[in-house]
């Protein structure tokens, strides 16, 4: 068994033959940045949308049963969202922890 450690990651797919680039640390650090910058816009996004939802539910007697499942999603929307943007901070963190170490 070889000595190498391979780290298998749901985002990270690696091609076969690109192992000889050098991987550019500050690109990486500002699309992460840049990911995280949507993802949190989303999840703001998300969050009004929600409260929206649930003004419209309040004010619309009638259909508040619809507002209140499409509040419902818009709130598992902003989760999502803000996990992302969890995700995406750490992946910030690590490429530039990497790139201070590479350089």
């Amino acid at each position: 068994m070889s000595e190498e450690k391979h780290h298998h990651s749901l985002f990270h797919h690696h091609k076969d033959g690109n192992d000889n680039k050098p991987v550019d640390y500050a690109k990486e650090e500002k699309s992460h940045k840049h990911k995280q910058h949507l993802a949190e816009l989303g999840t703001v996004a998300a969050g009004a949308f929600a409260l929206h939802e649930k003004h419209k539910g309040k004010k619309d007697i009638e259909n508040a049963q619809k507002h209140k499942i499409e509040q419902g999603i818009a709130v598992a929307a902003a989760i999502g969202a803000g996990g992302y943007a969890f995700h995406e901070h750490h992946q910030k963190k690590e490429a530039k922890e990497d790139g201070k170490h590479h350089r």
